[in-house]
């Protein structure tokens, strides 16, 4: 498993577990806010938990509205914070 499957699993993981969901019912175009409830200040919660769990450093400077749409664009955005 490359780190980045590893990384992309692991913020699936951490996102199913903040909405009581089982990771398997996330899908790349499941929707943070309109279809898993999410908020402001649970998606800062998340992001402090996915740096806590991975390591990874978010640059609040790159961060934006869209980064928070989908699963898909959540891991992607922290990929490239990976990469970055």
């Amino acid at each position: 498993m490359s780190q980045q499957t590893a990384i992309a699993d692991k913020v699936v993981l951490i996102l199913a577990a903040m909405v009581h969901r089982e990771p398997d019912t996330l899908e790349p175009g499941t929707r943070l806010f309109d279809d898993l409830g999410l908020d402001s200040t649970s998606a800062l919660e998340l992001l402090m938990k996915i740096e806590d769990e991975t390591g990874i450093e978010f640059d609040q400077d790159t961060l934006e509205q869209h980064h928070f749409e989908t699963v898909s664009s959540l891991v992607g955005y922290t990929l490239d914070q990976l990469d970055g």
